[in-house]
């Protein structure tokens, strides 16, 4: 699925090649009157044929590359704006792969940690290398130029920039991606990503309001239970406990009444699913743990705070029954 913003943001950039997109979104299988409301997502499939429909009409070979032009912050839906309140790049690499969901899912970020630098990849969904190829310049030059717009990094922040698949042959073409990114730019890779200093993660960002920030994260653990509205009802609370899991443990209570349900229904519904509320908090609290031990340099007492734990001591005992090892050997054990 991707948003409504996500796709204006390819039709802003066919328009300026000159595209009259609508017949294309009815060719891909968009109604038009979608683009009205930015809270409707669109069929993935759909998505893909349509970045196919459009990169052919505009004639431009860049066409992903140059849509990172008209990204602004509705274009990551509530992500873009929690992005912007985060305190430090490192929050903001740390918060992404958690909530990209709200945005679509067209692809999964993750990040990459290598000596001094830290890799911040995307790996695209998509299976027609054309469509492929654009959405993932779309998706990095994005985050490039909304880092520098928004989150108002200076720019050179980004250390290198990496393609999983092949550059172009022309060199014209080869000196647009220096010039839009201001760094080397690497194609054959590895993974598609952003390579960012250590240092550069741990810079205050000017505009991070932290009693905004929980406000949008109240904001967005109801878009996502909409989202999920057809998923099991162990996704739901999962899902549901991963955006209200801060600094508090949420109880079954609470959770069933952001599904618009009693306690008691909810946890029969969970047992006809073959699940109960604790086992469901317990593998979500190891799954976030893991990922803050490996991608993050947040200390063990303030991981168990973001895991709803009153005490670093229960995070520290619950952590090695479920793993066998203590987090600060884990955490030793993890390539930084």
């Amino acid at each position: 699925m991707a948003s409504v913003p996500a796709v204006k943001q390819y039709l802003k950039a066919a328009e300026a090649n000159g595209v009259d997109y609508y017949p294309l979104l009815e060719r891909a299988g968009i109604n038009p009157a979608v683009l009205n409301d930015n809270n409707v997502r669109v069929d993935g499939a759909a998505m893909e044929r349509l970045v196919v429909l459009l990169v052919a009409a505009s004639g431009d070979p860049c066409l992903g590359l140059h849509s990172a032009r008209f990204v602004e912050p509705a274009t990551y839906s509530v992500l873009g704006y929690i992005s912007m309140n985060c305190s430090t790049l490192r929050e903001v690499l740390a918060t992404i792969p958690i909530y990209e969901k709200i945005v679509g899912d067209m692809g999964v970020s993750s990040t990459d940690t290598l000596g001094d630098r830290v890799l911040l990849r995307w790996q695209c969904q998509f299976q027609n290398p054309i469509a492929k190829r654009h959405e993932v310049e779309t998706v990095i030059a994005s985050w490039n130029a909304y880092t520098r717009n928004f989150l108002h990094v200076e720019a050179g922040y980004a250390d290198g920039i990496w393609f999983e698949h092949s550059g172009p042959e022309d060199p014209n073409l080869l000196a647009k991606y220096t010039e839009i990114f201001a760094c080397d730019v690497l194609f054959d890779q590895p993974a598609s990503g952003i390579w960012i200093a250590q240092t550069v993660l741990d810079e205050p960002l000017p505009q991070a309001n932290q009693i905004l920030l929980h406000s949008l994260l109240d904001h967005a653990t109801q878009i996502l239970a909409d989202i999920d509205r057809n998923q099991s009802v162990a996704t739901q609370v999962k899902n549901l406990l991963r955006l209200m899991m801060v600094e508090h443990s949420p109880s079954s209570t609470l959770i069933a009444e952001k599904l618009g349900m009693s306690g008691r229904t909810l946890q029969r519904k969970l047992h006809d699913e073959g699940h109960a509320y604790k086992d469901l908090l317990n593998e979500l609290r190891l799954e976030l743990a893991l990922h803050y031990l490996k991608n993050s340099q947040l200390s063990l007492d303030n991981i168990a705070s973001k895991l709803g734990y009153a005490e670093p001591r229960s995070f520290y005992r619950s952590f090695k029954q479920w793993t066998g090892n203590t987090a600060g050997s884990y955490r030793s054990e993890e390539p930084l």
